[in-house]
């Protein structure tokens, strides 16, 4: 069983920065990790992924703005934010999925990140 926590969320004027953290109980080399939202009445997307291998992607609607990351010392996956909109407001959730046991995927309780002036 792995845990996943994140921190980092909260209340950020348009055009403002937040680092969102998930720090993971297991050592993430073996899994790849992303980061989804849910906005309310919204279906969960995905925002950013990262391999195991470190190869990135993201939702067209984040491209340029943030950045997928994580750090293999702490088994920490972070997602550096820039340029916020009101749009980005959602709940945000860390996942991981093993790429050793296919079946086992992992989900964070998520962080609120509020985007308003």
């Amino acid at each position: 069983q792995v845990q996943l926590v994140e921190s980092g969320g909260g209340l950020v004027q348009p055009g403002g920065s937040l680092r969102l953290s998930c720090a993971a109980s297991a050592n993430i080399l073996i899994y790849n990790m992303a980061w989804y939202r849910q906005a309310p009445g919204k279906q969960r997307e995905l925002v950013a992924r990262i391999t195991h291998r470190g190869s990135t992607n993201y939702a067209d609607s984040v491209k340029g703005r943030f950045t997928i990351s994580s750090d293999r010392t702490s088994n920490t996956l972070f997602l550096q934010m820039s340029n916020l909109k009101p749009e980005d407001t959602a709940v945000y959730t860390c996942y991981a999925a093993s790429i050793i046991q296919t079946d086992r995927e992992y989900w964070g309780q998520g962080t609120q990140v509020t985007v308003s002036s």
